[in-house]
């Protein structure tokens, strides 16, 4: 028993210490930060604004499921398409006012980095409403019970897809890895540097390092980075030109602030909107929830491998994630609520915070508490925000190739715990399907697969986890079940 005791690690029930607490919290901060603002640049979202709807959408999150399931709620990749569609049809641009289809059209040729409030929301009303498809899944599999999730989503469907979104990724984290800042004329080699050395130190912290340090990889490596980033700054003369970190100027943290003080160099509240009701934005935005649900459903599966792992290791209780998965469906149907009331983008809970609690064994729901406390802060403080926005894109590169690549690894292992039988033709004609869908779709039309009827496509994961729930289904016909 002094050996378990002695396992390193918090279940979701366990409350670190103060100060490890909040080092724990803001690790995970700095993990959802780049996916969460890399959305609100694509769709146009304002930046304050999406990382304080992340926040509070997650600190209801860990309420509304009684603090039972540790996962991050974070802007979601999956309605990218479906909001770009919606704010620049024809139908949308008619009911703007002048000034903001002209605010439209600059952010249509890159003139300007945000959509007009008006355009949004438009956008919030799709994703409010998006939410209720999570909550009626979730309300469903409460009425069948978890043996319909096992039906539907057997874990041959759910590991190749929590492969799938791992994966799917890998081009941004390269991309990432790559790209350096606005100003930087210093080649190919300074970036590189900086990548590697962010990458190699948080594999060589998480393998190595132990005890307390041994739970904080990826906020040490992104600190090694971060400091090789300034050495190649000072090497390079202390110019524009050999600076790899982003600036984000007042003006453009605080443009559309909803209250700053004095010029909101210090404080500013974010950008708030209420949703405005479209049928329009309801038929483009709320079918794409669909390709969340088997998104959530792998994490549900992850979480149940990795942290009844760790309650083994420490002769704990364990705890059926799979019979929580209607709380955790609804509760994301809510948060998107949440999130499109306030004004950010429609969302899912997170692979690579999953990632980060795997790595680091840190499974407590306060954490995340604190952590969206801290997310909510930065929004609001114009320094913390500009200064997160600073970290180098080449250091969240290699956090990233680290953490997409260990969100495919848990897809393996969920299969692995699961005991699936990979000799099985059905089996392997699901897995195979799942996984071809939605990486061809991902690397051949660009995440989006062209379908009839579907204007914009079929986000890749949405058209994997269908295929293969389909494919499944109609294997399935026939089969006898073992007593």
């Amino acid at each position: 028993m002094n050996q378990k005791e002695k396992v390193l690690g918090y279940l979701p029930s366990e409350r670190p210490t103060a100060w490890k607490l909040f080092l724990y919290a803001l690790q995970q901060v700095v993990v959802m930060f780049p996916a969460t603002v890399t959305v609100a640049l694509i769709t146009g979202f304002q930046v304050s604004t999406t990382i304080f709807a992340s926040g509070l959408a997650t600190l209801c999150f860990v309420f509304i499921t009684e603090g039972k399931i540790p996962l991050y709620y974070g802007s979601s990749f999956s309605y990218l398409t479906a909001v770009a569609g919606l704010v620049t049809s024809q139908s949308i641009m008619e009911k703007l006012s002048p000034e903001a289809a002209a605010q439209l059209e600059a952010w249509k040729a890159g003139a300007s980095a945000v959509l007009p409030t008006e355009a949004v929301q438009y956008a919030q009303f799709g994703i409010v409403m998006s939410g209720l498809v999570s909550i009626a899944a979730g309300l469903l599999i409460k009425v069948s019970g978890p043996r319909a999730v096992e039906t539907i989503l057997p874990p041959t469907i759910t590991g190749p897809v929590a492969m799938i979104i791992g994966l799917t990724l890998a081009g941004n984290a390269l991309g990432d890895a790559y790209a350096g800042s606005a100003t930087w004329k210093g080649g190919l080699g300074g970036v590189l540097l900086v990548s590697l050395s962010t990458l190699l130190s948080t594999i060589l912290f998480s393998r190595y390092l132990k005890g307390f340090l041994g739970q904080l990889p990826l906020l040490l490596g992104a600190a090694v980075g971060c400091l090789v980033a300034y050495i190649v700054y000072v090497a390079g003369g202390s110019t524009p030109e050999s600076n790899l970190f982003d600036v984000m100027t007042v003006s453009e943290v605080v443009s559309a602030s909803t209250w700053k003080l004095g010029d909101g160099s210090f404080f500013a509240l974010p950008a708030f909107s209420l949703p405005k009701a479209s049928l329009e934005a309801v038929l483009a935005i709320m079918p794409v929830a669909i390709a969340t649900i088997p998104e959530s459903t792998a994490h549900m599966y992850q979480l149940d491998v990795y942290v009844n792992n760790l309650a083994e290791q420490k002769g704990k209780e364990k705890t059926d994630f799979v019979k929580l998965l209607d709380r955790n469906l609804i509760g994301d149907g809510l948060c998107d609520m949440i999130a499109g009331v306030v004004g950010g983008p429609a969302g899912t809970n997170y692979g690579e915070n999953i990632s980060t609690m795997a790595i680091t064994k840190v499974f407590s729901t306060s954490v995340l508490v604190v952590a969206s406390i801290v997310a909510m802060l930065v929004s609001c403080f114009t320094p913390l925000i500009t200064a997160i926005y600073g970290i180098p894109t080449a250091v969240i590169g290699g956090l990233e190739i680290y953490l997409f690549g260990a969100i495919a690894a848990q897809g393996i292992a969920i299969m692995i715990d699961k005991q699936c039988d990979m000799f099985s033709s059905k089996n392997i004609a699901v897995i195979a399907t799942i996984m071809v869908v939605g990486l061809g779709g991902q690397y051949y039309f660009g995440g989006n697969i062209p379908f009839p009827g579907f204007s914009g496509g079929i986000p890749c994961i949405a058209g994997a986890a269908i295929s293969g729930i389909l494919l499944n289904l109609l294997l399935s016909i026939g089969e006898k079940k073992e007593s």
